[in-house]
């Protein structure tokens, strides 16, 4: 089911970027969101990864030339870096109820990050925002409303 997220995932955010001229945070993210909308904690955890990244790069290029590639690739690497890092880290119990702060994916945060200081961070979160329920609502639709794991 993942593949048809991120194929629905790339075909909304085509939508939306003829329609509105925004990008939902990179060509794969739509489709990883969506099909982990159901656990909040790690979508928030990514978005929050993504806008350090976008904050260090941010700094970083105060410093040192970035654009294109370079640019893309530091985002990627840093936000992997730290999406890494809440991996590591094990998951949190209180009363029972398990708390994972780990990422989606390794390159999602840093593509967010790299959309987010290309167009903006509240354009960024809000086309993701949008594209993956967009996404979510097909799939669910083609499970027949059976929600996925």
């Amino acid at each position: 089911m993942l593949t048809v997220a991120v194929g629905l995932g790339m075909f909304f955010n085509l939508v939306l970027m003829e329609l509105t001229g925004l990008a939902a945070g990179g060509i794969v993210v739509p489709g990883y969101v969506a099909m982990t909308i159901h656990r909040p904690l790690q979508v928030v955890t990514t978005v929050l990864v993504g806008l350090c990244t976008y904050l260090i790069v941010k700094f970083v290029s105060k410093y040192m030339l970035l654009y294109g590639r370079r640019l893309l690739i530091l985002c990627i690497l840093i936000g992997y870096i730290i999406g890494y890092g809440t991996r590591v880290f094990p998951t949190l119990t209180f009363n029972n109820l398990n708390v994972d702060l780990a990422t989606i994916g390794f390159v999602v945060p840093g593509l967010l990050a790299y959309w987010m200081h290309r167009q903006g961070v509240v354009e960024t979160i809000s086309a993701m925002v949008v594209t993956s329920i967009l996404v979510r609502l097909v799939i669910s639709l083609i499970s027949g409303g059976v929600i996925l794991p």
